[in-house]
């Protein structure tokens, strides 16, 4: 990844990620969050993605991996690919907001 496409991917994934670092890590220690997502004998993707975000946003710029740019670039399509499913009523405490909370993004903001 060239460097213009990690500052493209680097912009989107902070105006995607709209939870702080400490924000989210107490947000993934409760039952709401463990109560969503894909979990296969464990942790599901969102959660153990949400715990990748707080590293990366504990992560000065210039030390970020490829790796993490990776994850940031698809922390990005999920987001967008979520909010595009908005269920109708009230999503205050719906699993779709708890989904989009492990990955970062607190749709209520």
């Amino acid at each position: 990844m060239d460097q213009e496409k990690k500052d493209d991917v680097y912009d989107e994934f902070y105006d995607c990620v709209n939870m702080q670092p400490k924000e989210l890590e107490e947000w993934l220690d409760t039952e709401e969050s463990r109560s969503v997502g894909d979990s296969e004998g464990g942790e599901s993707t969102g959660h153990k993605s949400g715990r990748r975000i707080v590293e990366i946003k504990r992560t000065n710029k210039d030390d970020l991996s490829d790796d993490q740019y990776d994850h940031m670039n698809k922390v990005i399509g999920y987001i967008h690919r979520h909010l595009a499913q908005k269920p109708s009523g009230d999503i205050e405490n719906s699993d779709w907001r708890y989904s989009l909370k492990n990955w970062g993004h607190d749709p209520c903001r």
